[in-house]
C-alpha cells in the first residue's frame, strides 16, 4: 500500500518533466493544520492550540484557462487534548493525542475566473478543488514521561475476540476546498487554500467507540493498553468502574483534518510568451527594430 505514495512522487516529478510546450509549475506551501473529531476541543482557546505546522510540494498541469490538474505532497501535524475543551464531562474523559500525517493527493482545480499568466491576461482568480488522496498517521499518547505508539496496543480491545479488527495507519481521503491565486509576472504565481480532508477512519486520534472491559483488554493486550483506554483515574486517583457500553467516542462520525496554506509556484514553460507581461507593453507606441 505505501507504493501508492511512491506513484504520487513519481507523477509529480513525471509532469514536471513533460513538453516545454506544456503550462506547467511546480512550488512550496506553507501553512497550519488541525484536526475535528472525538477529541476536538469545544472552546476557543482549545481550538487555537491545537493549531500546528504543515508544508508540502506540488506539481501542478494547467490544461486551460479554467481547469489544472495538481500532485501534491504534504505534511501536517495534528493533535488535541480533553483538557482544553469547554466542558466538565469531556476534561474528566482526560484522553489525548497527536499525529504526524503525510498524505499524497491528486486533485482537479477549477479556476472560477479563469486563469492565464502569460501575456498579462487573467492573473487572478479564485477556485475551488477536489480529488482523492492516500494518507498514513500516527497516534500518539504521552504517558511516564515518553509518547507511546497507540495502534499497536488496541486500546479499544482491537484484535480480540468480540472486539473490532486493528485499524489501519494508511487510509484514502477526500480533499475538498477553495483557494485564490495570483500571478505576480509571468514565472512566479503566488495563492492561499483551504482544505477539508474527508476521511474514512475513525482512528485518527485513536478514539472511536466503547471503553470494552478494560479487564478483558489489560488481559488480552497488555497493561499499558488498559491504562491508555481508560485515563479519567488519573485525575480522580481513583480506580474508575465502567460498564462494557460506556461511551469513549462517536464511532458514528469519522475523523477530518484541514489544512491551510499559502503557496509560491514557477512556471517552467508558457509557449513562448515568458516576459509576456513587458512584450504587452512594448506593443504600444512605436515599433523597434
Amino acid at each position: 500500500m505505501k507504493k501508492v505514495l511512491l506513484i504520487l512522487l513519481t507523477l509529480n516529478v513525471f509532469i514536471l518533466q513533460q513538453s516545454a510546450t506544456a503550462q506547467l509549475e511546480a512550488g512550496l506551501s506553507v501553512g497550519l493544520s488541525t484536526y475535528q473529531g472525538d477529541l476536538a476541543p469545544s472552546s476557543i482557546s482549545g481550538s487555537f492550540s491545537q493549531l500546528h505546522f504543515s508544508g508540502g510540494v506540488f506539481g501542478r498541469y494547467n490544461i486551460n484557462n479554467f481547469l489544472a490538474a495538481k500532485v501534491a505532497v504534504n505534511y501536517a501535524k495534528l493533535s488535541a487534548d480533553d483538557a482544553n475543551a469547554a466542558s466538565e464531562s469531556q476534561q474528566s474523559r482526560n484522553l489525548s493525542f497527536r499525529s504526524n500525517v503525510f498524505e499524497g493527493a491528486i486533485t482537479a482545480e477549477f479556476n472560477i475566473l479563469g486563469y492565464q499568466p502569460y501575456n498579462f491576461e487573467r492573473t487572478f482568480s479564485p477556485y475551488v478543488f477536489a480529488g482523492v488522496g492516500y494518507f498514513h498517521f500516527d497516534p500518539q499518547a504521552f504517558y511516564d514521561n515518553e509518547w507511546i505508539d497507540l495502534q499497536p496496543l488496541g486500546t479499544e480491545g482491537q484484535g480480540l475476540d468480540g472486539f473490532d479488527e486493528p485499524y489501519k495507519l494508511w487510509e484514502i481521503n477526500i480533499p475538498l476546498g477553495i483557494g485564490v491565486k495570483y500571478a505576480i509576472n509571468d514565472q512566479w504565481n503566488v495563492g492561499l487554500e483551504v482544505g477539508l480532508r474527508k476521511t474514512f477512519t475513525d482512528y485518527i486520534d485513536d478514539v472511536s467507540g466503547l471503553y470494552g472491559d478494560n479487564a478483558v483488554i489489560t488481559a488480552g493486550n497488555g497493561e499499558l493498553a488498559g491504562i491508555l483506554n481508560d485515563r479519567a483515574g488519573e485525575i480522580t486517583n481513583e480506580p474508575i468502574i465502567r460498564r462494557e457500553t460506556s461511551q469513549r467516542g462517536n464511532a458514528e462520525r469519522d475523523d477530518t483534518y484541514i489544512i491551510g496554506a499559502v503557496f509560491i509556484s514557477y512556471n517552467f514553460s508558457d509557449n513562448g510568451l515568458v516576459g509576456g507581461r513587458s512584450k504587452s507593453r512594448k506593443k504600444t507606441g512605436c515599433p523597434t527594430f
